[in-house]
């Protein structure tokens, strides 16, 4: 069983809508209020020669790039921290500050605990003017299917691709681009922590659509020979990239990079790179 499996309880509970996308979307007055969570562990989240400051961040730019997929702007960030050692601390709320001084929004608290295994859980609230909201809902046929950056950075650092080690240990949330993106159009957006193919069965999902790729137009991590580039570009996890949909003749949009990959199809749940399937896979949690 996976996470996505499991999600099936909680839609029991509290409803299809509530777990579509990236955030919790609460109206407030003139704007949306958008909500999320992200919860780390030493063992599955944290390469071993990472520094807290560099954990600390990573719990901050998860969370910031969820509310970037909704199109809307940080502004609170919550962190929670099960500490093995007391000291560690210091330096993972610096980091997790840094990133929203960096990014969008404030450090404004969070709870302290005794745990056998580094565990750091952070929460963000972010807000958005209605019109400019993105959820993973919207795609429609004819519209480009897009990437900001290079998809499979994040693991070719893993894999020991020196020049791709920052975007593991620093990753970068789209905070900027996604809101950008909202204002520009984009019908349907989420960012891409779980890996590109993975993310496009998440979005063909809720779009009774598919998606017809070029390989010729994907994006591969520089310096990685094939064909491990186009592994890591389809199917690495890490990268807080945004994956969007918009109506042709949006980009290119002035202050995101972004790359067009293919187009939005009818073929309900058909995830095709140069019309052959793309295996469904990605970043999951097991048991």
């Amino acid at each position: 069983m996976d996470d996505r499996s499991l999600l099936g309880v909680v839609r029991a509970v509290i409803g299809d809508a509530a777990v579509e996308d990236d955030c919790a979307v609460l109206p407030c007055g003139d704007w949306c209020l958008v909500l999320t969570t992200d919860m780390l562990h030493a063992t599955t989240d944290f390469p071993e020669d990472m520094t807290d400051w560099q954990r600390g961040w990573m719990a901050g730019a998860v969370t910031l790039s969820d509310v970037a997929s909704m199109g809307a702007e940080p502004v609170a960030l919550l962190l929670a921290a099960g500490l093995d050692d007391p000291n560690r601390l210091g330096e993972i709320t610096r980091g997790a500050a840094d990133c929203c001084a960096r990014h969008g929004g404030r450090l404004v608290g969070g709870d302290i605990d005794r745990h056998d295994e580094l565990t750091l859980v952070s929460t963000a609230l972010g807000r958005v003017e209605p019109a400019n909201l993105v959820r993973r809902r919207g795609a429609r046929p004819g519209d480009l299917v897009c990437v900001t950056g290079t998809p499979g950075r994040a693991e070719a650092g893993l894999h020991g691709y020196a020049g791709h080690r920052l975007a593991l240990l620093e990753p970068q949330p789209r905070v900027a681009e996604g809101r950008t993106l909202g204002r520009a159009g984009a019908t349907a957006m989420m960012d891409l922590s779980d890996g590109l193919a993975l993310s496009l069965y998440d979005l063909a999902a809720v779009n009774a659509c598919g998606f017809s790729l070029s390989a010729a137009a994907l994006p591969r991590p520089s310096g990685v020979p094939e064909p491990q580039a186009t592994e890591l570009a389809l199917y690495g996890g890490g990268d807080f990239e945004l994956l969007f949909c918009c109506p042709p003749g949006t980009l290119p949009v002035s202050g995101v990079g972004a790359t067009p990959i293919g187009t939005v199809t009818s073929g309900a749940g058909r995830v095709l790179l140069d019309g052959a399937p793309v295996e469904r896979r990605g970043y999951e949690h097991r048991w």
